[in-house]
């Protein structure tokens, strides 16, 4: 068989692969792509069908549950300020695009509103969309008045 229909059959695979994300069809593809070589080398068909198995075995009993298990790890925990983004907040002082002041996870915190144009009153309540140093940026969790 030439290496070529080995080609085509690898991109095959690929496409499949494209449109399952199941890892098994990409593997097939790199079994594929290995009885390519084998067969551009000149080993006959024989020689390709053993390296088409033992390079899918490879690829199905080895590579895929490393990478399911790589696939299912939870992901890493923020810590530090980085916690704070995504946490509603408190106004405690009237929060501005220069100034503010809100409580945050039972702090007080300095704060300036996302959208420079809002004017945040005390008692609202807000979403905490990133922390610039200790200033927490905010922005209102309902419409403003």
């Amino acid at each position: 068989m030439p290496w070529f229909v080995w080609l085509l059959a690898a991109a095959a695979l690929g496409a499949a692969e494209f449109f399952t994300l199941t890892l098994v069809f990409g593997l097939l593809a790199g079994a594929a792509l290995v009885a390519a070589v084998v067969a551009g080398v000149g080993i006959g068909i024989l020689g390709q069908l053993v390296a088409l198995a033992l390079a899918a075995v490879a690829g199905l009993a080895i590579v895929r549950p490393v990478a399911l298990r790589h696939m299912e790890q939870q992901p890493l925990i923020r810590e530090g300020s980085d916690a704070l983004i995504g946490k509603r907040a408190e106004v405690m002082q009237e929060v501005t695009a220069t100034r503010g002041l809100i409580r945050l996870s039972g702090e007080d915190w300095s704060a300036r509103a996302l959208d420079e144009s809002l004017v945040i009153p005390v008692g609202a309540l807000v979403d905490v969309m990133e922390i610039e140093g200790a200033t927490a940026i905010v922005y209102p969790r309902e419409l403003l008045p």
